[in-house]
């Protein structure tokens, strides 16, 4: 079978990873890739096989391409990602979808209009923890879902400037509850606050409501000195601790409820709680398993493993955190 022939529009911090992994999956051919850093452009054409080109539409009209990845700022993604569909090409923007849920919606139009594949990189979904989670739940193994709690905190990153932390890292965790809860958000109240920069949020703290009863509580921000990325699962037979970094996740279990025993050490920790489990996982880069989805997809020509419907539906519930922070109020869907 021929190689796929592979493409990268923004060669920066995340985009190189993007470049390396299509080298390194055996489907794919890097060709080309696309940034007005020259720097950056040297780091992957070093070996000269790929090229560089420092206009993207001159890369689009020049090369022959299966498929494109476009890791350039949220602000660009719906300009740049519409010359890629223009010309028949598979796309895979990096989320969010685009800067705003209209921008979104004209991509996903326009994907359907050319017949392509339009993968959007939340990339958490392919995160081997959240996949093991999600089997698990399918499984029914913690009973009925009560409550989902996302930790997504760290210090300022000085290279985002066109979005806030709601847009950049809250829909990461927006898509995951909806995709492990299997349910749609049905009310949703914030409140944000600007402590680096007047332009855009740097905290939100959100509380959702889904349609199967379930709690959703994010804690997200920019002004925490270390770096968590830690997600709670609680249900009527116990709780989930994920831990995206390490991919680590917990399992504690209810214990037997026994009132005629009660010495010192219960009182502290209570008397009712039962084992912890630590879940198998076999860990494995997320980008890379996220790539080789997208790969497989227009292989077999089969949906999008995350497709622009649904990464719309989570750039919507962003636009809706911020305004019930603006207007300081709950916000039905």
């Amino acid at each position: 079978m021929n190689k796929l022939r592979a493409a990268v529009i923004g060669v920066g911090s995340l985009g190189r990873h993007h470049a390396r992994v299509y080298r390194e999956i055996d489907a794919t051919r890097l060709v080309a890739i696309a940034d007005p850093d020259e720097a950056a452009r040297a780091r992957i054409t070093e070996d000269t096989v790929t090229k560089g080109y420092s206009d993207c539409l001159d890369m689009l009209d020049q090369e022959e391409l299966d498929l494109v990845s476009v890791v350039v700022p949220t602000e660009k993604h719906c300009e740049v990602a519409s010359e890629v569909i223009r010309r028949g090409i598979h796309v895979l923007v990096e989320k969010p979808l685009a800067r705003h849920p209209d921008e979104g919606r004209q991509l996903v139009e326009l994907a359907k209009e050319y017949g392509v594949t339009l993968m959007v990189g939340h990339i958490e979904r392919f995160n081997p923890a959240i996949v093991e989670v999600k089997r698990r739940l399918e499984k029914q193994e913690l009973g009925q879902l009560i409550k989902v709690h996302a930790q997504r905190m760290g210090p300022y990153p000085v290279r985002i400037k066109d979005v806030g932390v709601a847009l950049d890292l809250a829909s990461h965790d927006l898509d995951i509850m909806r995709y492990l809860l299997d349910s749609p958000v049905t009310r949703i109240f914030a409140e944000t606050q600007c402590d680096r920069r007047d332009t855009y949020e740097d905290l939100v703290s959100g509380l959702l409501r889904f349609e199967n009863g379930a709690i959703g509580v994010l804690d997200i921000n920019w002004v925490t000195p270390t770096k968590v990325r830690q997600l709670m699962i609680l249900g009527t037979l116990g709780m989930y601790r994920v831990d995206y970094l390490t991919q680590d996740v917990y399992w504690y279990r209810w214990g037997e409820l026994d009132d005629t025993k009660w010495d010192s050490l219960s009182t502290l920790r209570g008397h009712n709680e039962g084992n912890m489990v630590q879940i198998y996982v076999q860990k494995k880069e997320p980008l890379r398993v996220e790539l080789e989805a997208f790969v497989n997809a227009i292989q077999e020509h089969g949906p999008s493993p995350m497709s622009g419907e649904e990464a719309l539906t989570v750039l919507q519930l962003v636009y809706k955190l911020l305004e019930s922070a603006q207007n300081n109020t709950s916000v039905a869907m």
